[in-house]
């Protein structure tokens, strides 16, 4: 298949942990499969979470996963697992991740290695979508550098805004000097509860502060979005009908009807 070139790359980002990224990266990357549009989840997190949460066995990908790839000891589309949706597709990883940053701490370029295999990657994937870790470190920078728009999650609680900043820096660094076509695609708050006075404070405050570029979608909180993953399921395969899976599929639908990603 030809290299599509308009296909887009979205990268979920922010360091703070425990704000939706993983299951925002999961189950954006399911809805807009869902919506016949062919997805690739790339998992650069080396807690491997993503992929545990569309089904992939650990045991499955020591030898075969995203860090094999960028070492360049596989091709890409060697450590591309399929999933229960048939139009979605993941590059999973484990901790051995970890150890990219050491050795490539002496190669030129090493901020761009994670694009460069995407590059190589000749298929029909309209959306790819990337998991980032919990950090601003090397994977992070990759992702960014790799990636046609950044997606904030950004949970409605107490310390919502705390490390937004360096965030929102480092995005801009990076755009000014390694990433020019990058754009902010949006800020999605999540774990929103409609019964918590904090949760609308929140939610207001980011969106005075941030305008349009806060998404309409709001993900709320939800047990079977978190129930979802220790089954190996996306939410939209787990439960259909609860909350949290129809938040993510209107989500897709805003993403692909508003033009701004």
């Amino acid at each position: 298949m030809k290299y599509q070139k308009d296909r887009k790359i979205i990268c979920i980002a922010n360091q703070k942990g425990g704000v939706g990224k993983t299951t925002t990266a999961i189950n954006l990357s399911a809805s807009l499969a869902a919506a016949e549009k062919k997805t690739l989840l790339i998992d650069c997190d080396p807690q491997g979470n993503a992929g545990s949460g569309v089904g992939i066995n650990r045991s499955d990908i020591n030898e075969k996963n995203l860090y094999h790839a960028l070492i360049g000891e596989i091709p890409l589309s060697d450590v591309i697992f399929n999933t229960s949706i048939p139009t979605l597709d993941i590059v999973p990883s484990n901790q051995d991740l970890i150890g990219v940053e050491v050795e490539f701490v002496s190669l030129p370029d090493r901020e761009k290695k994670l694009r460069a295999i995407l590059k190589s990657l000749h298929s029909s994937y309209e959306y790819l979508i990337i998991d980032c870790p919990p950090s601003l470190g090397f994977l992070t920078v990759n992702s960014l550098v790799a990636s046609d728009f950044l997606i904030i999650p950004l949970q409605c609680e107490y310390f919502a805004m705390e490390g937004l900043g360096q965030l929102l820096r480092t995005f801009k660094l990076i755009q000014a000097r390694l990433n020019p076509s990058l754009a902010l695609g949006g800020i999605l708050l999540t774990m929103f509860d409609t019964r918590n006075r904090l949760s609308h404070s929140v939610a207001k405050e980011v969106k005075n502060f941030f305008g349009s570029r806060v998404f309409k979608t709001v993900i709320p909180r939800n047990v079977r979005l978190s129930e979802s993953p220790s089954h190996g399921l996306p939410v939209i395969l787990y439960d259909i009908k609860c909350r949290g899976a129809i938040a993510y599929m209107e989500f897709a639908q805003e993403i692909l009807s508003n033009g701004r990603i």
